[in-house]
């Protein structure tokens, strides 16, 4: 979508990320310049962002030391407005967990990989859904999709992507795995397809993924 937009209109787009509870921003890129397209920038002033593992220790920098973003300093609330258990699970120490998963570069640049919870964990392998979704939307037939994680008794997860086509266009199951299986690694690809007439989605348009497999939903299975 960033480089659709600035090539039809002409315009650097400088990314930032943040979120309710850091008082909007966080990092951003900060000039056309200094940008790193597709990162969300650096931090701002009188903040800290840091990459962490499940143990709470912050790991170095690089694309393959992917772990949950906290932040820290002067833009990061004091709590949840009377509920103090749910402030003491968002904190450890001055760190705010923010629930996202992304990694720094060797220039201190943030990339945002995925949400925590939709990260989908197959066959011992992480798949971050956002990775996935990239590859379905630069196929010509794809309006939209989204990429879930369901339960799979061998695997623990399989991935499942939903999709909708455009207009008067046509699509087939095993031909998007085939598109898929080109692009990205084995564990990868997903192999449960289901098209869609539309995505539900919230007032925003951000996309209800725990909508997509509701119980007892029936889903096609690509056969790959």
């Amino acid at each position: 979508m960033l480089d659709a937009f600035e090539k039809r209109f002409g315009v650097v787009i400088l990314e930032g990320y943040g979120m309710t509870e850091t008082a909007s921003t966080t990092t951003f890129n900060r000039s056309i310049t200094e940008r790193r397209a597709y990162s969300v920038g650096k931090p701002i002033w009188g903040t800290q962002t840091q990459i962490w593992d499940d143990d709470g220790k912050v790991l170095p920098c690089g694309k393959d030391q992917v772990g949950e973003v906290v932040t820290s300093g002067l833009h990061v609330m004091k709590g949840y407005l009377n509920n103090p258990a749910a402030t003491a699970g968002a904190f450890t120490g001055d760190w705010l967990h923010t629930g996202d998963l992304g990694y720094i570069d060797e220039d201190g640049f943030l990339f945002i990989v995925s949400r925590k919870k939709e990260l989908i964990i197959r066959g011992g392998y992480n798949v971050y859904p956002i990775e996935i979704e990239d590859v379905l939307h630069a196929h010509p037939a794809i309006a939209e999709a989204a990429v879930v994680g369901i339960p799979d008794e061998r695997l623990g997860e399989e991935v499942m992507a939903v999709v909708t086509l455009r207009l008067d266009m046509s699509l087939g199951a095993a031909e998007l795995v085939a598109y898929c299986k080109e692009r990205m690694a084995a564990y990868k690809y997903p192999r449960v397809i289901e098209f869609r007439d539309e995505l539900p989605k919230n007032a925003l348009g951000k996309i209800l993924k725990a909508e997509l497999i509701p119980a007892g939903v029936a889903v096609r299975d690509a056969g790959a």
